[in-house]
C-alpha cells in the first residue's frame, strides 16, 4: 500500500488496528456470560477507549505524539462507543418503563 506523506503512513496502521478490533469484537464469547456481565464489560471497554483517547490528546497537545490521524481516529472510536452505550441505556430504560406501566 502506498502512502502519501506523513499523514498517510499512520492511516494504514490505524486501519489495521480498527480491523483487528472489529475482528475481536465479532468473535463469539462463551454463552456462560450473562447480560449484566456483558454490559459491564462493554462499559469498561468504552471507559478504557475514552481514557486512551484522553491520554493521546494530551500527548498530542504536549508535542509527544505527532500522528494527528491516530488521535482523530481514537476520538471517533471513543465517541461512537459512548453514543452506542447511551443508546443502549436509553433503550433499556424505555423497556423498563414499558414493563412497569403494564397492567398486572
Amino acid at each position: 500500500m502506498s502512502t502519501i506523506g506523513p499523514i498517510g503512513s499512520g492511516v494504514g496502521s490505524a486501519h489495521a488496528q480498527v480491523l483487528k478490533r472489529a475482528q475481536e469484537a465479532l468473535q463469539t464469547e462463551p454463552p456462560a456470560q450473562g447480560f449484566g456481565d456483558r454490559i459491564t464489560n462493554a462499559i469498561d471497554q468504552v471507559a478504557e477507549a475514552q481514557n486512551r483517547t484522553a491520554s493521546l490528546v494530551k500527548a498530542y497537545e504536549m508535542g509527544m505524539e505527532n500522528d494527528i490521524s491516530k488521535v482523530m481516529i481514537n476520538q471517533q472510536v471513543s465517541s461512537l462507543g459512548f453514543q452506542l452505550t447511551l443508546n443502549v441505556r436509553n433503550k433499556v430504560l424505555s423497556a423498563y418503563k414499558d414493563i412497569m406501566n403494564m397492567p398486572v
